[in-house]
């Protein structure tokens, strides 16, 4: 699916990196991997950006990464998590931007609601870590690949 934001992105995601650089020396992001009763773990899918994906995004100034992850998991899929979000690994995201860091979670207790992020989630799905879309994002299969099927751990995003 082609959105106006998908055909936009190759140009203002530049600018929105130079800004970040600007504005901070290092920026730190978030993704979650959440596991429902079954097992499938839940993907969406950007308006900007192609593929599934696991939920997240960046940590606000002062927010921690365990309070980022629930807040963007809230956001993009309506979901509550009911304990603390398990730290999985720690990531370098050098190859795609200089001094960004992207720590996964896991959570396995939630709650359904209401996302409160409108216009930045196309689609929303649950999928088995064995039978993923064709179109999921090499980094979101290398993340379940971790953490289902005993791939060792790579620290580069």
């Amino acid at each position: 699916m082609s959105t106006w934001r998908t055909r936009i992105e190759p140009f203002t995601r530049p600018l929105f990196f130079a800004w970040s650089r600007l504005t901070r020396g290092m920026t730190l992001g978030v993704r979650a991997v959440a596991v429902d009763d079954e097992g499938r773990v839940l993907l969406v899918k950007h308006t900007y950006l192609a593929g599934w994906w696991l939920p997240g995004g960046g940590v606000d100034k002062g927010e921690t990464t365990q309070a980022a992850v629930v807040r963007e998991l809230h956001e993009e899929a309506g979901l509550i998590a009911r304990g603390a979000p398990r730290l999985v690994s720690i990531h370098s995201n050098e190859r795609f931007f200089p001094g960004d860091h992207v720590v996964v979670f896991r959570i396995d207790a939630f709650d359904s609601g209401e996302r409160t992020s409108h216009g930045e989630i196309a689609e929303i799905g649950w999928f088995s870590p064995s039978d993923l879309p064709d179109d999921a994002h090499r980094s979101t299969r290398a993340r379940l690949a971790e953490m289902f099927d005993g791939v060792q751990i790579d620290t580069n995003w």
